[in-house]
C-alpha cells in the first residue's frame, strides 16, 4: 500500500514538471510570435523569420532616418552658402513653373519662356526694393533726431507711469547714442535697383544672390524635359502615371500658395498705405511694402509689423491716440484677412496644421534666419504633399504593433 502511494506521488510530480514544461513553452510562444502564422503565396504556412528580416531592417532604416534628421539641420546650416540659395531658387521656380508651361503652350522656346519668367520676377523684387529699401534708410538715418519726438509723444503714458519714466530714459540715451554712432557710419547712398543692392552686398551675398538667379533660369530651360525623362524612366504605366501627378501636385500646390498669398498680401498692402496715406502718414508705400512682406511669414510677421508700424506712428504723428492708429489699422485688416479672406480663397486644399507651421518655421529660422523663416512655409507645403502622395511610414505599427514601417493593406 505503502509503495503505491508512492508511485502515485512520483506520477503526479512528473505530471506537474511537464505541465510546468508546457505552459513555459506555451507562453514563450505567444510572447515571441507576432500573431498567426504566416502564408507564403500557396497557401502554406511560413515561418516568422521573414517577419523577423522585416523588422530588422526596418529599425536599420528607422534608426538611419533618425541620424540623417538629427545631422541635416547642422550640415545645412554649416552649408547655408550653397544649400539657401539652391532651396531659394528650387521654390521660385517651382512657383514659376506655370507661367513657363503657358509660355511653352503658346509656341515660345524653353530657354525664351525661361529667360522672360526670370526677368519679370526681377523686375517685381526690384520694384519691391525701390519701394520698401529705399524709403526704409532714410527712416533709419533719421531715427536718432526723432527719437525727442517719440519720447514727447509718449510723455502722457510716461508721467502716468512714475517708474517707468526712468527705464524709458535709460533705453532712449542707450539707443540715441548707439544709434548715431550706427546712422554716422551707415550714411551711405541707399541702393536704388536690385544691381546697386547685388553690388553695395558682401562678395559672398552677391555671388549667392548670382547663383540663385541662375539655378531658377536653368531649372525653368530643363523642366519639360526633366519632368518627360523622369515619368519615362517608370518601370511600368501606374508607376509613371503616380510619379506625373505627385510632380503636378507639387507643382500646383506650391504655385497655387504663393501666387494667391503674394496677391492677398499685395492687397493688403495696398489697403495699408491708401489708409496710412489718408492719415498723413510719411511714406505710405514703404509701409504697404513692409506690411505685404512680413505677412508672408505667419504669426512672427504680422507681430513684428505692428511694432515697426507703431515705432513709425511715433516717429510721425504728435499726438498719441493718432501715433498708435498705423498700427490698429493693420491689426484689424491682418485680423480680417487672416480670419476670412484667406481662409475663404484657399480653402481646405491647402490647410495647413498650424503647429507644424511653427515647427517649420522655428526649424527653418535658426537653420537660415529670415530666409529660411520665409521659405518655411513653401518646403512645408512641398513635403506634405510628396508625403500625402507616397505615403507616410507606420511607426505605430512598428513601435506597438510588432509590425514594418509601412502600412498593411486591408482587404
Amino acid at each position: 500500500m505503502q509503495n503505491d502511494k508512492s508511485a502515485t506521488n512520483a506520477m503526479l510530480k512528473s505530471f506537474r514538471r511537464s505541465l510546468t514544461k508546457w505552459r513555459v513553452q506555451e507562453f514563450t510562444n505567444v510572447m515571441t510570435s507576432s500573431g498567426p502564422p504566416e502564408q507564403s503565396e500557396n497557401g502554406a504556412p511560413r515561418e516568422n523569420g521573414g517577419r523577423g528580416r522585416d523588422r530588422l531592417l526596418a529599425s536599420i532604416a528607422l534608426t538611419s532616418a533618425v541620424l540623417v534628421f538629427l545631422a541635416l539641420p547642422f550640415a545645412l546650416r554649416a552649408g547655408a552658402e550653397f544649400f539657401l540659395p539652391l532651396t531659394a531658387a528650387l521654390v521660385i521656380a517651382i512657383a514659376l513653373v506655370p507661367a513657363l508651361e503657358w509660355l511653352e503652350r503658346r509656341g515660345f522656346p524653353s530657354m525664351i519662356a525661361s529667360a522672360i519668367c526670370v526677368i519679370l520676377f526681377l523686375i517685381l523684387v526690384n520694384g519691391a526694393l525701390a519701394v520698401i529699401i529705399v524709403p526704409a534708410t532714410d527712416w533709419f538715418i533719421e531715427l536718432p533726431d526723432r527719437l525727442p519726438k517719440i519720447q514727447a509723444t509718449l510723455s502722457p503714458l510716461i508721467d502716468f507711469y512714475a517708474n517707468l519714466q526712468r527705464f524709458v530714459d535709460r533705453i532712449l540715451q542707450s539707443v540715441a547714442s548707439g544709434t548715431s554712432a550706427q546712422a554716422r557710419a551707415v550714411a551711405i547712398e541707399a541702393p536704388r535697383s536690385l544691381l546697386d543692392f547685388i553690388a553695395g552686398s558682401a562678395p559672398a551675398a552677391a555671388i549667392q544672390i548670382f547663383f540663385a538667379i541662375l539655378a531658377v533660369f536653368f531649372f525653368l530651360a530643363g523642366w519639360t524635359r526633366l519632368r518627360k525623362r523622369t515619368i519615362n524612366n517608370r518601370e511600368n504605366f501606374d508607376t509613371a502615371l503616380e510619379t506625373a501627378r505627385v510632380i503636378q501636385n507639387v507643382v500646383n500646390s506650391t504655385s497655387s500658395y504663393l501666387t494667391t498669398i503674394t496677391i492677398i498680401n499685395a492687397l493688403l498692402g495696398a489697403a495699408v498705405a491708401l489708409i496710412l496715406w489718408m492719415l498723413g502718414m510719411p511714406s505710405p508705400l514703404m509701409w504697404g511694402g513692409i506690411v505685404a512682406l512680413f505677412n508672408f511669414v505667419p504669426y512672427l510677421g504680422p507681430i513684428l509689423g505692428i511694432m515697426l508700424l507703431a515705432l513709425g506712428g511715433l516717429m510721425s504723428f504728435d499726438r498719441i491716440e493718432l501715433a498708435i492708429l498705423p498700427a490698429l489699422v493693420y491689426f484689424a485688416l491682418h485680423t480680417i484677412e487672416a480670419n476670412i479672406v484667406t481662409p475663404m480663397i484657399l480653402g481646405r486644399r491647402l490647410t495647413i496644421n498650424p503647429l507644424l507651421i511653427l515647427v517649420s518655421l522655428s526649424f527653418w529660422g535658426w537653420v537660415w534666419g529670415t530666409p529660411g523663416a520665409l521659405l518655411a512655409v513653401p518646403i512645408l507645403i512641398i513635403l506634405q504633399t510628396v508625403l500625402k502622395a507616397t505615403g507616410t511610414p507606420d511607426l505605430a505599427g512598428f513601435l506597438f504593433e510588432s509590425g514594418t514601417l509601412t502600412h498593411d493593406d486591408e482587404a
